[in-house]
């Protein structure tokens, strides 16, 4: 049962009987815990959760029917299909893919730029690696970062001089 009160949604679960609160994210209308962090420039869609303690950084895209777990991290650019369940606990790293109907266990560590294929199960306790393609294209990223401040820093002393 759900019910609204001033912009918060209640949801009581029949089976325990615990009140959940959820608050809609500006992107997408998904439902969010008030102690959940989702950046503002994710997408949520409007049938997704997102739990307390869960994260869920810039440019990420979480489908519909998927359920973030308590506690769980998603990283930036992370696509998350739809009904995805990402178990408690569990660190999804920058840029991975998560394939529809797939489900993720608890603490499991999904390394940045891993794909999870479709109608997968990922057992708890897991740790999924990207390809090594995908490490390369990291690394490359995070020197051309590096270098784009280093020579940002630079630039900006010769004005000062």
């Amino acid at each position: 049962m759900i019910s609204v009160n001033n912009n918060v949604e209640h949801s009581t679960e029949h089976d325990t009987e615990a009140v959940s609160q959820y608050r809609r994210h500006a992107n997408g209308r998904g439902r969010v815990s008030p102690r959940a962090l989702v950046d503002q420039n994710a997408f949520v869609h409007a049938t997704a959760y997102v739990e307390a303690r869960a994260q869920v950084g810039s440019g990420s895209w979480i489908g519909g029917g998927s359920w973030i777990d308590r506690g769980a991290i998603v990283g930036e650019r992370v696509f998350v299909g739809q009904n995805v369940h990402v178990g408690r606990e569990t660190h999804v790293g920058n840029d991975a893919h998560l394939g529809s109907h797939s489900r993720i266990g608890a603490h499991v560590k999904i390394a940045a730029g891993a794909r999870i294929d479709r109608d997968v199960t990922v057992p708890d306790n897991t740790v999924v690696d990207a390809p090594p393609h995908a490490r390369r294209k990291n690394m490359r990223e995070r020197v051309r970062d590096t270098s784009a401040h280093a020579h940002s820093k630079g630039h900006s002393s010769k004005k000062a001089a």
